[in-house]
């Protein structure tokens, strides 16, 4: 099967790919810059297309073809605060996306979305659920929307970034520790994403179904971070922030390089990121604990960390 991605040279991507390529498909993985993803050239099938601009013309020669489209592209924030940047990234081109897809005659459309897409008051939700409207609007195209809860695995902006912090000081503000979370395992989503491209068979079909991906536990924001203190050996003082003082902080980094937190992150952590409805165990796959994956990652070294990248790449 030919099968073109957006977004595929970002962290869900490098885990999809090489199973993907193992399985016998042929990718072709838009990007902006190949020069900066050239480890994805190692994955047999992998074919990198450059692209700089994402329109409905130009969509349509790498799309030409193809049985199946993967849309991964996504922000967690937007450099203003109104909701523009998440509109455009989130709404904007996906309608590019639906009219390439109309015109090319590719029917197949699997799209990442969020849990809790379409509700509460962040900009990266409604986005998200501006976009599922679209694309169950248009006609005769047989969509999947991938609705994963906080996704973990190596290179990770989760975990990773929480360890970070927690390496350069003894004490951490928690904007919304009370938030809840159920973590999923990237190569847990990336086995989902794969199924739902090849389940094509009449009863098998996945076609127009939200699936929502969860890990096999709940824990509060404050938990996780107490995880990862653990996993990477330090002893600090985690301080949770009461609302008003979680609003505030997201207020505040809205305006610090790089948005460690925002305004839109406390919007979103309004609502729980958990789900009783999760689809890994009627896909057959079992959902992998924290316990059993992040220590691994988070205390390797650079260079196993770079090893387990060329491995990954390898199917």
């Amino acid at each position: 099967m030919r099968i073109l991605l957006l977004g595929a040279t970002g962290f869900v991507g490098q885990h999809l790919l090489p199973g993907l390529s193992a399985n016998g498909h042929q990718c072709v993985v838009l990007c902006r810059n190949p020069a900066r993803s050239r480890e994805l050239r190692l994955i047999p099938g992998v074919q990198l297309y450059p692209l700089k601009e994402f329109t409905r013309d130009t969509l349509i020669p790498p799309m030409t073809g193809a049985h199946a489209v993967i849309n991964l592209v996504g922000i967690l924030n937007e450099k203003g605060r109104n909701g523009e940047g998440f509109r455009r990234v989130h709404v904007d081109l996906v309608e590019q996306v639906l009219a390439a897809c109309e015109t090319s005659g590719v029917r197949r459309f699997i799209h990442m979305s969020a849990l809790n897409a379409g509700q509460g008051k962040s900009h990266y939700l409604t986005s998200k659920g501006e976009a599922e409207d679209l694309i169950r609007q248009v006609p005769h195209l047989d969509a999947t929307f991938i609705r994963p809860s906080v996704i973990f695995g190596d290179g990770d902006s989760f975990f990773n970034r929480f360890a970070g912090l927690l390496r350069l000081t003894p004490v951490l503000p928690l904007a919304c520790p009370g938030a809840l979370m159920q973590p999923v395992w990237v190569d847990d989503v990336a086995a989902a994403i794969t199924l739902a491209v090849e389940r094509t068979r009449p009863g098998d079909k996945l076609y127009g179904q939200a699936l929502e991906l969860v890990g096999p536990r709940v824990y509060t924001l404050k938990e996780l971070v107490r995880q990862t203190a653990r996993f990477i050996g330090a002893r600090r003082w985690i301080i949770g922030l009461p609302k008003g003082l979680s609003r505030l902080q997201g207020s505040v980094m809205d305006f610090v390089p790089g948005k460690p937190f925002s305004s839109d992150n406390f919007q979103s952590l309004q609502l729980d990121s958990t789900s009783k409805h999760n689809a890994l165990p009627r896909l057959g796959i079992t959902p992998a604990s924290i316990d059993s994956i992040v220590p691994g990652y988070l205390i390797g070294s650079r260079h196993q960390h770079r090893l387990d990248q060329f491995r990954r790449s390898i199917p």
